[in-house]
């Protein structure tokens, strides 16, 4: 196996940096972390809405956010978690990125972000961590800033939290569909997925239609930061698709998204999804971007 890229490596916390390098992030350094994320609020909501909620305090943080100097200045952010993120990272950041992943080992799930960013980095990585499950090359990011002329669907609610027992098939079925594979079937038995789906019900961000004791729609409003709202989770019974209940269900969603969490709604979907685009499209949405996925 050919050896791992080289860069310096800064042994002191907070090292004075004169040459482009990369080192792990502390609280410390959240305002030029910020700085980095708000250049695309759109894209970067997901890696933005982790920072502002773990103050880049590694335990809540939930992994490590790697950054790359240039110059003696934060230019680019790597979030290494359950998701290998790359943020505004060229190809010497991402370069940099994919040494520190190839000596640490893989430790996620995925790998995602913008397109070119993502597809480099995945070209470094592939030759070790390769094949990948699964490559999702091109997944158009679409956002709005207002409300569909659509009328939203009244029965769609907010799910309480003592419906985790409806909430919990809907979810893992659509967790199933969308990757491949349940999440119950991971090590831990699938505690951590259900402790995601708890915290998303139990925060309020959790919607869904229910008829005869059953999710029939749901989505969920993922992460939240000052600029923008990701929607994520959605998904309609089978055997109710294709009659219009996602596209109204969305429509009461969005409307609670855009009134009460963030002025610009996102989310991003597979670009063989026909019916999905259709659906967003109907609803408003535009493509702002393009995301790419390596599922392992």
């Amino acid at each position: 196996m050919p050896a791992p890229l080289t860069s310096l490596e800064p042994k002191a916390p907070s090292p004075v940096l004169t040459t482009s390098t990369t080192r792990v992030l502390e609280p410390a350094d959240l305002s030029g972390a910020l700085a980095v994320l708000d250049q695309e609020p759109v894209a970067n909501a997901f890696v933005t809405a982790r920072v502002l909620d773990s103050g880049l305090e590694p335990p809540q943080l939930g992994g490590e956010m790697w950054g790359y100097y240039r110059r003696g200045r934060l230019v680019s952010l790597c979030y290494a978690g359950a998701n290998l993120v790359p943020v505004g990272a060229g190809p010497a950041a991402v370069r940099a990125f994919a040494d520190r992943a190839l000596r640490q080992g893989r430790r996620c799930s995925s790998i995602v972000g913008p397109l070119a960013p993502t597809a480099r980095l995945w070209t470094h990585l592939e030759p070790y961590w390769g094949p990948a499950r699964e490559v999702r090359g091109r997944q158009p990011l679409m956002a709005t800033e207002r409300a569909a002329d659509v009328t939203p669907d009244p029965l769609v609610r907010r799910m309480r939290k003592d419906e985790m027992d409806l909430v919990l098939p809907a979810a893992v079925a659509m967790f199933t569909e969308e990757v491949g594979v349940s999440p119950l079937e991971a090590p831990d038995g699938g505690l951590a997925y259900q402790s995601r789906v708890a915290e998303t019900v139990g925060t309020g961000r959790c919607f869904g239609r229910v008829e005869d004791g059953r999710v029939v729609f749901k989505a969920e409003i993922g992460a939240v930061t000052p600029h923008a709202c990701q929607l994520q989770g959605v998904w309609t019974a089978p055997e109710y698709r294709g009659h219009g209940l996602a596209t109204a269900g969305l429509a009461a969603v969005l409307r609670h998204a855009l009134a009460e969490v963030a002025p610009v709604v996102s989310l991003y979907v597979n670009d063989f999804n026909a019916p999905a685009l259709a659906v967003y499209r109907r609803l408003g949405f535009v493509e702002a971007g393009a995301l790419m996925s390596v599922l392992f």
